[in-house]
């Protein structure tokens, strides 16, 4: 009750900024879809209507959309393939560490194990887990569901302290919080590879250090934007009152992703500069372009 309580002063205090034509809220850590439920019903009554589209990650029966749960961690996947692919890492049996195990690091655990990789490492805010032939992800998935963290997974050895980051790896995934990638474990991380669930895993340091060291970094504005894409449809369905299936979003979720990584990647190729710069680049361009095209008024 406090939860909602707050959540509705909170949704009244935004309201003046917030709207489905203005600034459209998601979830993020610690929310969920109850809350955006809530979010929704307290503008609706405030305008006095309806308004589906002020929020997204809603319930489905509120107008919410189906695949957006698994979407962020899907979009994960979905570009790490591509990048895997460009540089010849074949996912049949790659290594993948991940940090975090919730909507984002737990689906992406899931499809990667499905494409034939090992999960060899899970650490989570209770603790770190290991197993080198790989984990069972839908196991440590329903002891997480119970226990609401990996630790005492009992099909695993305990990882200590810092030895997540030196775990044999082809792929790492930070799909925890911000700053988790620091310089010394940039050091020591084996991966060939790093994909960026969360937003801003990757300090600016350790950034230069992965990029000396010829690792690839998949960055969180094109790793992890399955959410953020699927709350577009979301937004979309609602506004048109009209829905489509899962097979369906899914399938313009990988559309979308594979469009923008492979102009990411000829620009990052085109330019010589690491993926990162490669996405400001594409950005910058876009806009500038449509800038030029529309002209300044009056």
């Amino acid at each position: 009750k406090e939860l909602e309580r707050m959540t509705r002063r909170y949704t009244s205090e935004i309201g003046i900024i917030i709207g489905p034509q203005q600034d459209i809220p998601a979830p993020d850590v610690n929310t969920n879809p109850q809350i955006m439920a809530w979010m929704m019903d307290t503008y609706s009554m405030n305008i006095g209507g309806t308004a589906t589209g002020v929020v997204t990650g809603k319930p489905i029966q509120l107008g919410g959309s189906l695949g957006r749960v698994k979407a962020t961690g899907r979009g994960v996947f979905v570009t790490g393939r591509e990048a895997a692919r460009r540089i010849g890492l074949k996912l049949e049996g790659a290594r993948v560490a991940v940090q975090g195990f919730g909507n984002v690091g737990g689906v992406a655990a899931e499809l990667f194990a499905a494409a034939g990789a090992k999960v060899v490492a899970v650490q989570d805010h209770t603790g770190g887990i290991y197993k080198a032939d790989g984990l069972d992800v839908a196991r440590l998935s329903a002891h997480v569901q119970a226990r609401h963290g990996v630790a005492g997974y009992a099909d695993a050895e305990v990882l200590q302290g810092e030895e997540f980051w030196g775990v044999e790896c082809e792929i790492l995934i930070p799909a925890a919080l911000e700053g988790q990638v620091t310089e010394e474990r940039a050091r020591r991380t084996t991966a060939r590879m790093v994909l960026e669930g969360a937003n801003g895993p990757t300090l600016p340091g350790a950034d230069d250090v992965l990029g000396e060291r010829g690792i690839l970094v998949v960055p969180d504005v094109i790793c992890n934007a399955g959410g953020v894409t699927v709350s577009y449809f979301e937004w979309v369905q609602d506004f048109s009152s009209f829905f489509w299936s899962e097979d369906e979003i899914n399938a313009r979720l990988e559309k979308i992703l594979g469009g923008a990584f492979a102009a990411i990647w000829d620009t990052a190729d085109r330019l010589k500069v690491p993926l990162r710069t490669a996405a400001f680049v594409v950005a910058c361009e876009r806009v500038l372009e449509a800038r030029a095209e529309r002209g300044l008024y009056p």
